[in-house]
């Protein structure tokens, strides 16, 4: 288990500054796949909650466009790409979260490989929300209509080489061969993720394998 002590603290005094002066803060945590963004966003939002700081996550991976669609656009093969995503509705949704009002927003069901509509309600009361994906801080139109919207931008840098190894163990760990599984990461999970550290816009915090740089 990767010990968050130092960045969790981090973040969370950053924060509890930006709390003094807004009642909601939208934090946009962003990284190659692999980096460990879910793991970080969701440490974060306990230790804010255990702190009586009410905070919520919301995963980008919502915003996956439907296999129908992919198959009928061609894209099938390349799932988790930028331009698999419905990236204009995803935007849409946190411009609606910067009003203070009451949002639900879609979840994904990594297992039945589909978004779910409707399966997130992220009340008016939460001042913090947390959204972390691959592309919430992609150099890449649409994406960049994103980077004004975000109170304090957070990514994961992690090595190539570390990335590759993470992202065959993922299919390592579905049973699938060696050669099977750096078939499928080589295929399309390597190629994304080194376009998220080719075009990432700067962020106000930037974490590496060991620690804040």
């Amino acid at each position: 288990m990767i010990d968050l002590t130092l960045e969790i603290n981090a973040l969370s005094d950053r924060i509890y500054d930006l709390r003094k002066s807004q009642d909601r803060v939208i934090v946009a945590i962003s990284g190659a796949p692999g980096s460990g963004k879910s793991t970080l966003a969701e440490e974060l939002a306990r230790r804010l909650n255990m702190q009586k700081c009410p905070a919520m996550v919301v995963p980008m991976d919502g915003f996956h466009l439907d296999n129908g669609i992919l198959d009928a656009r061609g894209f099938r093969n390349r799932k988790g790409a930028p331009e698999t995503f419905d990236a204009d509705g995803f935007v849409y949704l946190i411009r609606r979260l910067r009003t203070g009002l009451e949002v639900i927003a879609p979840t994904f069901d990594r297992p039945r490989d589909l978004s779910v509509a409707g399966a997130i309600e992220i009340p008016a009361s939460c001042p913090v929300i947390i959204v972390e994906g691959n592309y919430v801080m992609l150099n890449e139109a649409p994406w960049t209509d994103l980077e004004t919207l975000w109170d304090l931008t957070v990514h994961l840098h992690v090595p190539m080489p570390e990335l590759r190894a993470r992202l065959i163990q993922r299919w390592l760990s579905h049973n699938l061969s060696r050669a099977a599984a750096t078939r499928r990461a080589e295929s399309n999970d390597i190629p994304n993720a080194q376009r998220v550290v080719d075009h990432v816009l700067p962020c106000d915090v930037t974490f590496g394998a060991a620690g804040q740089v």
